[in-house]
């Protein structure tokens, strides 16, 4: 599958834009296309509890869900610059889940395997080996 980081990050931009980052005023928005081509996105929404806090990836994989699942291929993740962004270490979990090691993350200097960002990372397929 060839990937259009360009319409990604465009759309991340746009997400970024329906932020609601009232507290850190960092607006997020994330962009990512699935196994069947489709894109899905998030955006962040901060509350005054800070610590619930949702990040864009965590309302990108949501709306994954929400739109009949499948795998992440390539997500861009962007600030309200519109500069890559890279994902906090919630959401680097929270992407491998959904992702898999080879998920491709847009970065300022081209893009980056998921397993280079969290090596060793503990996912689904270990709950299905080491459990007793």
């Amino acid at each position: 599958m060839s990937i259009d980081w360009e319409t990604l990050r465009r759309e991340a931009a746009v997400m970024a834009q329906r932020a609601y980052a009232r507290y850190s005023r960092v607006h997020v928005g994330a962009c990512a296309v699935t196994d069947d081509g489709r894109l899905v996105r998030g955006c962040n929404v901060e509350n005054a509890s800070i610590g619930l806090t949702l990040c864009a990836e965590c309302g990108l994989v949501s709306d994954l869900a929400a739109s009949g699942g499948g795998r992440l291929v390539a997500i861009s993740v962007v600030a309200g610059d519109g500069k890559p962004l890279a994902p906090c270490g919630r959401c680097r979990q929270l992407l491998f889940e959904h992702g898999g090691a080879g998920l491709l993350l847009d970065g300022e200097h081209g893009p980056v395997r998921m397993d280079a960002l969290l090596p060793g990372a503990f996912g689904p397929d270990d709950l299905d080996t080491r459990a007793t």
